[in-house]
């Protein structure tokens, strides 16, 4: 059962007229110049009229992006894979295989035209995503992306599982969310992720969930209509 904060939150972002967003997943990697190149296009024509809201599910190969709060010193390794200055919010991050990309193309025009509950209904639609898994995961105040911890005999830690960064034009986002499904970790080390050095990275997998991403659409569909509303 819905949290009577989340209720509220949901209410705030639904469509007042129930229209469903298209929900599409790619078929192999995108290149990010083709994924930007596309979301410019599909947000400019959402905000036209001209076509429906999307949230497209795809996967990168391994490449950094670097978002306008970016530091130049957070890039360790500039050789390590293709870096892309992206019109984004956030610092660096790291796209690749093994990791749900999901861009989200919705119009806030419909949605309340609230910014801070837009990011806040992305968060819990990740962690509710998360749930399906049982995995409890959280926000952190001045950490951006959602986060789990960990604890072992006589240590804990905090380490982050999905960022997010996102830009609004003319009230249409693009950009989104990254899930960590199954990626290959030690290609984060190559940034200092979303400016943050005193924690680390984690995966479903790393914290002993075997899913599949397929599994993670799945989750991730069903708490994006939790959150946002029917999807099509």
């Amino acid at each position: 059962m819905l949290s009577q904060s989340l209720s509220d939150l949901s209410a705030k972002l639904r469509r007042p007229d129930g229209r469903a967003v298209e929900w599409r997943v790619a078929e192999g990697y995108v290149d990010y110049p083709e994924a930007v190149a596309f979301m410019e296009a599909r947000a400019a024509a959402i905000a036209a009229g001209e076509a429906p809201e999307l949230i497209w599910l795809l996967e990168h190969p391994p490449l950094y992006t670097a978002g306008v709060s970016s530091k130049d010193d957070d890039l360790l390794d500039a050789g390590r894979f293709p870096v892309h200055r992206s019109g984004r919010g956030g610092q660096f991050t790291y796209h690749g295989p093994g990791q749900r990309v999901a861009y989200v193309m919705l119009d806030l025009n419909h949605r309340g035209r609230d910014i801070r509950a837009f990011v806040r209904g992305l968060e819990q639609w990740i962690i509710g995503a998360l749930a399906e898994f049982n995995v409890p995961a959280d926000v952190r105040d001045g950490r951006v992306g959602v986060w789990v911890e960990r604890k072992g005999p006589g240590w804990s830690r905090e380490d982050k599982i999905a960022a997010i960064g996102v830009k609004v034009r003319k009230w249409v986002s693009f950009h989104g969310i990254s899930l960590n499904v199954e990626p290959d970790l030690t290609h984060f080390g190559g940034i200092v992720p979303c400016g943050i050095q005193e924690h680390g990275v984690t995966s479903l997998v790393d914290l002993g969930v075997p899913a599949t991403m397929d599994e993670a659409d799945e989750a991730l569909k069903v708490s994006f209509r939790r959150v946002f509303g029917d999807v099509g």
